[in-house]
This record gives C-alpha cells, structure tokens and sequence, in this order.
C-alpha cells in the first residue's frame, strides 16, 4: 500500500513557475513508476508527465513538453513536477499517480492517487 500526498500548489502568475511536490509512503517507493495528471474544471483527467521506477525514463504530454520537468528522490521517498513557463491553459488540479514496476502514463495503469492540488495561473 503506498499514500501519495502532494503539495506545491497555488497561484502563479503566466510565465512563473511553480514545484509540485509529492511525498509518497511505503518501503517500496523505489520500486514505483511515478506520475502527474491533471484535471481542468468540466474536463477529464489527462495525463502530464511520468518517470520510470528507476528514474531513467520520463515521459511527457506534448503540451507541457519542454516546460515541465519530472524527478524522483528514491532516497526521500519524493517525486517531483516543476513547472516553468506556466500558462493560464495549465490552470487544473494536479494528481500525483503511482504504479509499481509499471508506467503511470494512463490513468488506466495507476494503482495510487493522491488527492490533488490545485494550480492556478493567470494572465
């Protein structure tokens, strides 16, 4: 069993940046493909970006791609979003997802959630 609890959230500014942070339990978190997804107001949850359990590979959505930047602290227990160049579409509650020994790179494939936090960007 592993919780995920996130922090980082608020609001920003377009163009700042922001870290997302997720604190994870559980002994195995090294073993844990991490990830973030997003959900805007009236749409559906859509995935950001995620790093393999052994922090080699990351993956992002082609609409975040360049700007944010996923990582993971095996040692701390901690996964981490930051967000730079932010943009008013980037506005949503942000979804820290685990999988074990898999890619959290659909919602489908998740086994954990945390209970979001919510980013807000203005123009």
């Amino acid at each position: 069993q592993v919780q995920l609890v996130e922090s980082g959230g608020g609001l920003v500014q377009a163009g700042g940046s922001l870290r997302l942070s997720c604190a994870a339990s559980g002994r195995t978190f090294s073993s844990y493909g991490m990830g973030w997804f997003r959900q805007a107001p009236g749409k559906e949850r859509e995935f950001v970006s995620a790093i393999s359990w052994s922090g080699v590979t990351t993956y992002y959505a082609d609409s975040v791609k360049g700007r944010f930047t996923i990582s993971k602290d095996n040692a701390k227990n901690m996964a981490y979003l930051q967000m730079s160049s932010l943009k008013p579409e980037d506005t949503a509650v942000y979804y820290c997802a685990g999988n074990y020994l898999g890619r959290a790179t659909a919602a489908h494939l998740v086994e954990y959630w945390g209970q979001g936090t919510q980013v807000t960007v203005f123009s």
